[in-house]
């Protein structure tokens, strides 16, 4: 019984790193902009001339 208790402290601590990293992580603007990277990859960046 005493593993389960253990067991439960741990899960319950991990989870809580997870929430505040999360947390961090929206306060911080990582989530800001989810758009425009995945339309990044068509557009190219250089000019090029064909001459």
């Amino acid at each position: 019984m005493s593993v389960m208790l253990i067991l439960l402290g741990a899960s319950l601590t991990v989870s809580l790193i997870f929430v505040f990293a999360f947390i961090w992580s929206v306060k911080d603007g990582q989530y800001d902009d989810d758009y425009s990277p995945a339309h990044q990859i068509f557009f190219d960046d250089t000019n090029t001339t064909n001459p």
